[in-house]
């Protein structure tokens, strides 16, 4: 009898075995077919029309871009972060829905430098003359510490300007307006320094130029891009000796209304655009 048990009971064992592996074998399968069958992410995608008034469709180097010159003398720009209650909109769209409730609606906004998990700015974030994050001069790993770094500003005369971070430490200017980000793209008319010609990291990436005094330069990328072409892009089509990258891979743009480019990933600083105020008097 025990030689017995002991069979029946091996081959017991030697069926369960055989279930659990059928079993095993179906849920690979479940799961291969889940993958497989998944949504994909949305495309960033314009829809014709829907631009922004400062805004175009641009090509360079066959990577399709929208480029927003904001004239200075026409539009107002700033950088914000957070509303009244002082916690951080997190979003453009909400940023977008906070403005309009206030009566305060603009003609587009972009994410503008990178975040922590908290939301709060990685960097300098001066908002209407209020410097609500200090500026960061670690040396750390990731795109915000690839050195030469800097600071997109708007000084309190309207001008606009992009600055390397230490230059901005030693100079510490008077800004309405301010961001920091990482890696600078273009620094007086020449490329990052550690950027490969076209290097293999390719993402959806924004960020800002100044081509002079009164014209800031938005460019947002509707297609992977790398860092060296999206530099040039700066340097060579849109005539920015100054530019500074904000993000990847999150990059957004909206026309104060609905999203243009991106979904709706979360935001840390954000810049806008608006119409300018009219002066009183």
């Amino acid at each position: 009898m025990g030689q017995e048990v002991r069979s029946l009971f091996s081959r017991e064992m030697m069926k369960r075995r055989h279930i659990a592996a059928i079993l095993i074998g179906a849920l690979a399968v479940a799961l291969a077919l889940i993958w497989w069958f998944r949504p994909s992410a949305p495309p960033a995608v314009i829809v014709s029309g829907e631009l922004p008034a400062p805004c175009k469709d641009f090509s360079f180097e066959a990577v399709p871009y929208v480029v927003c010159e904001i004239d200075l003398r026409s539009y107002d720009i700033g950088v914000f972060h957070a509303g009244a209650d002082g916690k951080a909109f997190g979003s453009l769209e909400k940023f977008d829905k906070a403005m309009a409730g206030e009566g305060r609606p603009v003609l587009l906004a972009m994410n503008a430098g990178m975040y922590h998990e908290d939301l709060s700015p990685v960097g300098l974030l001066v908002e209407d003359g209020r410097e609500k994050a200090p500026l960061n001069l670690a040396d750390c790993e990731g795109n915000f510490f690839l050195k030469p770094n800097g600071v997109f500003l708007v000084r309190k005369d309207g001008k606009a300007a992009i600055m390397e971070t230490g230059a901005y430490a030693s100079a510490r200017p008077e800004v309405a307006f301010a961001t920091q980000s990482g890696p600078i793209l273009v620094i007086d008319g020449r490329l990052h320094p550690r950027f490969e010609e076209n290097g293999v990291s390719r993402y959806i990436r924004n960020g800002v130029g100044v081509r002079d005094g009164d014209t800031v330069v938005l460019a947002i990328s509707r297609s992977e891009v790398s860092l060296g072409s999206f530099a040039r892009l700066f340097r060579d089509a849109l005539h920015c000796p100054n530019a500074l990258f904000f993000d990847g891979v999150v990059s957004a743009l909206s026309n104060g209304d609905r999203m243009l480019v991106g979904g709706k990933y979360p935001a840390g600083p954000i810049v806008a655009v608006s119409a300018k105020k009219p002066v009183s008097g």
